[in-house]
């Protein structure tokens, strides 16, 4: 199973994925709710993929893409405005489209592990 790092600015939304992501049987490598934080994790924590929220309170989560695509590590985003707010050239990367189900990240996290 995965290490996963999970971004969302939402408190009790970031709660429940990473019940899901537990519940699936995956370990959160790391949290974030704020940019700053997300850039922390992404440029030097240990993980195997990242779910990013695309929205992070007034800023996007762009930077934080990449730095994971500088990386090397897969990454998904995760939008309640479908593929919108995904930066343009990251459009063709996994997008979860809030609320999502415990089988669609699941299905979301094998595309990224693959």
């Amino acid at each position: 199973m995965a290490l996963v790092l999970l971004v969302e600015d939402e408190v009790l939304i970031r709660m429940m994925v990473a019940d899901m992501l537990e519940d699936l049987g995956h370990t959160v490598a790391g949290e974030a709710g704020d940019l700053a934080s997300a850039l922390s994790l992404a440029t030097s924590g240990t993980f195997d993929v990242a779910i990013l929220d695309v929205s992070l309170g007034s800023h996007n989560s762009k930077p934080v893409a990449d730095a994971l695509q500088a990386r090397g590590i897969p990454f998904a985003f995760a939008s309640g405005y479908a593929s919108d707010g995904v930066p343009e050239e990251y459009r063709g990367r996994p997008l979860l489209k809030k609320p999502f189900q415990p089988n669609e990240l699941e299905s979301c996290l094998g595309q990224l592990l693959a």
